[in-house]
């Protein structure tokens, strides 16, 4: 028997006697999410860091922004090397990754780099987002 099918067979049984996706509560810890990215807030933007790869063709992923949710989609290569592959940590193949933004991000200026397999993507930060303080005026009754 096929030992991904009887993978497949394990994680359906869990989701069927604990109800509902147990398995996807989990799912992060055994096989981390691909591509791998770092995400950094800045007074006006976001910045992106996003490890690719392999990748040095734009056909190979795909960059897809809403709102304040950025979505990466495509393929990443494995690192070719002869002889026997004794140990692999590098993760690679087709992805889809939605990443949640902590704010709402201006659509008309992104701009996206990449330079030795990871990409930098520069977000803005819509100006309504930025949160001030209103004083407000009250009276005082007697």
């Amino acid at each position: 028997m096929d030992p991904f099918q009887q993978m497949h067979d394990w994680k359906n049984n869990l989701d069927q006697f604990f109800g509902g996706n147990f398995w996807n509560d989990f799912e992060h810890i055994v096989k981390p999410p691909i591509p791998a990215i770092n995400l950094y807030e800045l007074d006006n933007e976001i910045i992106v860091y996003v490890n690719l790869p392999g990748v040095s063709d734009r056909k190979n992923v795909n960059i897809y922004l809403d709102d304040n949710v950025l979505e990466l989609k495509g393929e990443t290569f494995p690192v070719q090397q002869g002889g026997k592959l004794l140990k692999q940590e590098i993760l690679q193949g087709d992805f889809s990754r939605r990443v949640e933004l902590p704010c709402t991000v201006r659509k008309d200026k992104v701009s996206a780099v990449l330079k030795h397999g990871v990409m930098r993507i520069q977000l803005f930060k819509l100006s309504g987002n930025r949160k001030k303080l209103k004083q407000i005026n009250y009276e005082i009754e007697e």
